[in-house]
Parts: structure tokens; C-alpha cells; sequence
């Protein structure tokens, strides 16, 4: 326990703590005054209103989208199942800022929809809470239709053999059951949409601004600290209460498992009311996830000649304004170079703090557990600032190093890590750590014997989690990666901040790779998934 916790307090805490001391203690003296300043200002008031009545909005349409989606999933099995489900989890490790990319290609100025019919939606709230059911759907189908999967049906036929109506049977006997894990799965949606940045920082343009973005606006363009650092404690309020209540549903969530047993329950459609609801799902999966990552593809070979590979062939160039010192396919190496660091970073960090809320229980360590999914829900700009202004002083002096940039990725990692990988341990037997004691082997050598061969394949699932999601991470590492080390997401988001054709395709190219690195990820994963190594996501 005690190096996740050194970890967390020393790249997490610290850095927080010290942007929200700098902004309301300039001076060596606390100004209180500033939050009810900064609280009664028009302007923040709007940010707040417009952050919680669109992450509302988003949590509600995900869910209305999704639910039918963790069905088919849960219950139905079909060719390329498989395929499907890594395809549907692409969108939730892509960068943010990606993911506005995709929909600006398909909804923005010349979009794939202006061009064909002069639709368009860029800058709009209709753009951001589409573009929020695409990054969050994988989360419910994953989280709900996880739990779905592992229901008995026979529970609901015995309630229809008694006479209740099919709607009743589900109503009176799944739901219940269903109801910690949708509203985990609720909470989830909730915490990332409130939070989101990339997406409503290109897609909303100057008019929408969620927290998030104007903590980075606060900080980066009119460095107001103090407004900055009030908004990040509503931020960490915020979250922190939602993260108690999700644990609570996480909780309740395990009970049902015990009480419910888990057993295989997919199978092939029956009837047509089954097939046209598994088409309706696929329709929707098509229109919803696979035309804004297909029009990522045709934006990156359309040229002005025409379809061809000069945006990608121009990645290995350098720019001409000094924008980025290195060329672009430089950057792509950077990038699979930071996220494998931030991976074994991650796995390590997870890895032992699962294993110690395994073998202990208590507040102390629940309230541990919920500290782990904060970087989640907390400013990542404030965490990269914060980095800036704390790691700059012996012993840690590290705003030189390249090891800056794993770091802060590792903070997003950690948490899918320890969500992967604390349901199988959990699972693991005492008994048989136990006896491996009682022969004379030490902790070590039992968790080496006795733990590991049966957490392996979660283990590698965890780092692959871990991997995708460092690899996308965009918040942190805008501040703190250097124009001669830029990561991918950090690169699209100059390129789409400069005009020209050839900035515009360059970005789409490499979020294109960007994709199809992740993709190919998430399929490795897919054919290490069982039901017992799903952990909880």
C-alpha cells in the first residue's frame, strides 16, 4: 500500500494542492473571499449551469442509446461478436480531442455532411452530446451488459410462468438486479461528460465552456490562478461525491453478483422481434461509431488531387514554422515510447494496490479505493500545470526529463488497472494463499505461485487498458510535452489550431493511426477477455 500511496500523494495530490494554494494564497495569506467572488459571477455561473444540464443531457442519451446495445451484447450471440464489442470500446480510449476531430470531420465546415446535404452541427450542443454517446457508450454496454451477461434468465421465465406479463417480469426481477450497475454505469457517464475537455474545447468553440475547459482557459490564456483554483475545488467536490456514491453502487452491484448465479446465457436470436432488435442495434453502432471513425479515414486520404497518401507522406517532413521541431512520424515513435512507460508504470501502481484493498478492508481503504479513480474525474490541466510549478526543485527536478510525460499518463492508467484487475483477485481463494503460507512460502513467492497464474490473463487485459488510455491521454501532456517530444494528441491539436488543407489533413492522418494503433490494442484484448478476466469494465 505504501507506494501507490507515496505515488498518488507525490504526482497527484502535491500537484493539485500547490496550483490551489498558488491561486488563493498569492500572497502567504488565504483569500476565502475568492470563492464567493468567482461563484456569484455571471460568466462561471453559466460555465457551471451549461456543465451540469449537458453532462445530465449526455448520462441521459448514452443511457437511452446504450442500454439496447448492452442487451444484445449480454444476451445474443452472433458472428463477429467479438469484433464488435473491441470496435464499440475504440471510442472510450481515443483522446478527447480525437474524438471532437472525428465528429468535426463529419459535422464541422466542409464536413462529410456539409459537402453531401449542407448539414451541418459544428459549434453546436447537439455536436458535443452526440459526440458524448459515442466516447461513453462502451461504457455502459460494458458495465451493464458485463453484469447482464452473468443474470440468470431463468428468474424472469419462472416470474412469466407465474403470469406476469414479459414487461413485468423484466420490471420486477431485472431491473433490481440491474439497477446498482446502470447507475454505476450513470455515474461514470456523468463524471467523465461534466469533466470533458477535447471534445467541447472543439467542438463548443468560445460559446460552450464546461469546467474543465475554463480551468484550462483560467490558467493557460488569462492566467487567473485564483479562478482558476476555486473551480478546481468545486471540481474535486463534485467528483468526489460522485465517486462515493459510485463505490456505493459498485458495492451493491457485488452483492447481486453473490446472490445471482453467474452462468453463460448468449444465444442466437429468436424470432423476429429479437432480430430486429439486434438490427437496430447494429444500425445504430454503424451511424454512431463507425461513420465518425470511417470519416477519419476518408478525411485523411482526401487531397486536393484527389484520394491518395499525401497527408501521411507529409508526416515525415518538419515544419516549416518551428510549430514542431521534429517530424510528425517522430512523434508517433514518441508516443508508443511514453505510453509503454506509463503502462509498466501503471501496472506496477495498480497492480500492488489491488492487492492490498484485496487483503484489507475498512474505510480507510475504501475511501484509498475511491482516491484511485479521482484523476479520472479532477482537472487533467490542473494536474499538468501542477506538475510544472512542484516537480521543478531537487530531488525532483523533472520538468527537463522525459519521464514527465509516462507520469501524468500513468495517473489515467492506474485506475483501469485496479478496476481490471481487484474483481479477479477478489476472486482468488484465501484458502490457497493460505496453504502456501502454512508450506513455508513467503508473501512474494505465494503471490508468484498462487495469484499470478490465475490473474495473468487479467493482467495483461489491465495493461492493455492502461496502454490505450495513456496513449490518448491529452489534458496533462499539453503542458508539460515539449514542442521536440510532442505526443499524438498534443500534435493534432496544434495542427487543427493552424489553418490550411495541410494542416487539417496531417491531423486527420494522424488521428487515423491514432485509431487504428488503439483498435489493434483493443482487439488483442478482446481475444484475451473471458468472463472470469473482465474485470469491471
Amino acid at each position: 500500500m505504501a507506494l501507490p500511496v507515496a505515488f498518488f500523494g507525490v504526482f497527484f495530490a502535491w500537484p493539485v494542492v500547490s496550483i490551489v494554494e498558488r491561486g488563493l494564497r498569492p500572497d502567504g495569506h488565504w483569500e476565502l473571499g475568492r470563492f464567493g467572488e468567482t461563484l456569484s459571477s455571471p460568466e462561471i455561473l453559466d460555465v457551471l449551469w451549461f456543465t451540469l444540464w449537458q453532462a445530465l443531457a449526455s448520462t441521459a442519451l448514452t443511457l437511452l442509446v446504450a442500454l439496447p446495445g448492452a442487451y444484445v451484447f449480454a444476451r445474443f450471440d452472433f458472428p463477429g461478436k467479438g469484433l464488435l464489442r473491441a470496435v464499440v470500446t475504440v471510442p472510450f480510449v481515443l483522446p478527447t480531442v480525437m474524438v471532437g476531430t472525428a465528429f468535426l470531420a463529419l459535422l464541422g465546415r466542409n464536413g462529410l455532411l456539409d459537402e453531401l446535404w449542407g448539414v451541418r452541427l459544428d459549434t453546436s450542443v447537439w455536436a458535443i452530446l452526440i459526440a458524448h454517446v459515442f466516447f461513453n457508450y462502451a461504457v455502459v454496454v460494458r458495465t451493464v451488459g458485463g453484469l447482464w451477461s452473468q443474470l440468470d434468465p431463468r428468474q424472469e421465465e419462472a416470474a412469466r410462468v407465474l403470469g406476469a406479463s414479459r414487461w413485468r417480469a423484466w420490471r420486477t426481477v431485472t431491473l433490481p438486479a440491474l439497477g446498482p450497475s446502470v447507475g454505476a454505469a450513470a455515474l461514470m457517464v456523468f463524471l467523465f461528460t461534466a469533466s470533458s475537455f477535447g471534445i467541447v474545447q472543439i467542438l463548443g468553440g468560445p460559446a460552450y465552456s464546461t469546467l474543465e475547459t475554463e480551468i484550462y482557459r483560467q490558467t493557460a490564456d488569462r492566467l487567473q490562478l485564483s479562478t482558476a483554483a476555486v473551480l478546481t475545488m468545486v471540481q474535486f467536490v463534485a467528483v468526489g461525491a460522485i465517486l462515493v456514491v459510485h463505490a456505493r453502487m459498485v458495492r451493491r452491484r457485488e452483492t447481486a453478483l453473490r446472490l445471482v448465479p453467474a452462468e453463460r446465457t448468449a444465444a442466437r436470436p429468436r424470432g423476429a422481434g429479437q432480430w430486429l432488435l439486434l438490427g437496430a442495434v447494429l444500425l445504430s453502432i454503424g451511424l454512431l461509431i463507425l461513420a465518425p471513425l470511417g470519416v477519419l479515414v476518408e478525411r485523411s486520404l482526401a487531397t486536393p488531387t484527389g484520394y491518395g497518401l499525401d497527408y501521411y507522406r507529409a508526416l515525415q517532413s518538419v515544419d516549416q514554422d518551428g510549430t514542431f521541431l521534429v517530424p510528425m512520424t517522430d512523434t508517433i515513435v514518441n508516443s508508443l515510447q511514453y505510453a509503454l512507460a506509463a503502462t509498466a508504470i501503471a501496472v506496477v501502481i495498480g497492480g500492488l494496490a489491488a492487492a492490498a484493498l484485496t487483503r484489507r478492508a475498512g474505510r480507510l481503504v475504501r475511501g484509498f479505493d475511491a482516491l484511485l479513480m479521482l484523476p479520472l474525474g479532477v482537472s487533467a490541466v490542473t494536474v499538468g500545470f501542477g506538475f510544472l510549478i512542484t516537480l521543478d526543485e531537487p530531488p525532483l527536478d523533472l520538468r527537463a526529463s522525459w519521464i514527465l510525460v509516462p507520469l501524468a499518463q500513468a495517473l489515467v492508467g492506474v485506475p483501469f488497472v485496479v478496476r481490471t484487475m481487484l474483481p479477479v483477485l477478489r476472486a482468488v481463494d484465501e484458502r490457497l494463499r493460505e496453504a502456501a503460507a502454512v508450506l513455508g512460502a513467503s508473501p512474494w513467492r505465494a503471490w508468484r505461485e498462487v495469484d499470478l497464474p490465475l490473474v495473468r490473463r487479467a493482467l495483461l487485459i489491465a495493461a492493455g487498458f492502461a496502454f490505450a488510455v495513456s496513449l490518448g491521454e491529452f489534458g496533462a501532456t499539453v503542458f508539460i510535452a515539449r514542442p521536440d517530444n510532442p505526443t499524438l494528441p498534443v500534435a493534432v491539436a496544434r495542427l487543427l489550431g493552424r489553418p490550411g488543407e495541410l494542416n487539417y489533413g496531417q491531423a486527420m492522418a494522424l488521428s487515423t493511426i491514432l485509431m487504428v494503433v488503439c483498435a489493434v490494442s483493443l482487439l488483442l484484448l478482446e481475444r484475451l477477455r473471458t468472463d472470469r478476466t473482465s474485470g469491471e469494465f
